[in-house]
């Protein structure tokens, strides 16, 4: 079986540690590499080339945002997790605009943990579907006045993969996804797969971000 390759980054040494020994109970994860501050991190990044980072906002030299942006500027399927204990919505607001795929609390069980990181690295957003609405309506305001991007455009995505990426802007699980469009869950995956190579994103947030800041779709089309 191939491994799911993490990184894991926060300014704790002990939490490191306490959360490599749980992941690597699991025989599809492994973990690559350790940094203890935000610089380590994009340097490590660059150096193991991990699958999924597990990172902290608050940390020495270079927070998670302004790190998270620089690893994914380099190595855009990369995931990102973010995992730390600020409950802050300009933080989630920063650290998803800076490309990561998922925003978890510190207080959540490990198991979760382990669940969030196979999920990231299939693509998968992890957000609440309310807090999917309300971050993609945050990104929607915030580009309406801003130029489109010129680097992709919806005919570059097939019918089909444009319908998956739509019901992902719902808030959409892939189960959800494939049992509206009647297809398999593996189906699912592999549009998805197709769609965040085409725009060169690593999660199903990033790719309902592009979209919409290139105004592919509208939210008032959007079920509620």
């Amino acid at each position: 079986m191939e491994k799911i390759r993490v990184m894991l980054v926060d300014s704790h040494a002990l939490v490191r540690e306490g959360t490599r020994v749980f992941l690597e109970r699991e025989s599809d994860l492994e973990v690559v590499a350790e940094a203890a501050d935000g610089l380590e991190a994009v340097e490590l990044a660059e150096k193991h080339r991990p699958d999924v980072i597990i990172m902290g906002v608050a940390m020495p030299k270079l927070n998670g945002i302004e790190a998270t942006r620089r690893i994914k500027a380099q190595h855009p399927t990369t995931a990102v997790l973010i995992l730390t204990a600020y409950d802050i919505d300009q933080y989630i607001f920063d650290l998803l605009e800076a490309g990561a795929a998922g925003y978890l609390l510190k207080d959540i069980r490990m198991r979760d943990l382990v669940q969030a990181v196979r999920a990231v690295y299939a693509g998968e957003s992890i957000l609440h579907p309310a807090v999917t609405k309300k971050v993609i309506d945050r990104f929607v305001g915030k580009s309406a006045a801003a130029e489109p991007q010129e680097t992709s455009t919806p005919e570059h995505l097939t019918r089909r993969e444009t319908e998956v990426l739509k019901l992902a802007a719902e808030g959409m699980s892939n189960r959800e996804i494939a049992d509206s469009l009647v297809i398999s869950i593996r189906t699912v995956q592999v549009h998805f797969s197709n769609i965040f190579a085409k725009l060169g994103v690593g999660s199903r947030t990033e790719a309902v971000v592009y979209a919409l800041r290139n105004e592919w779709f509208d939210l008032d089309d959007q079920a509620p």
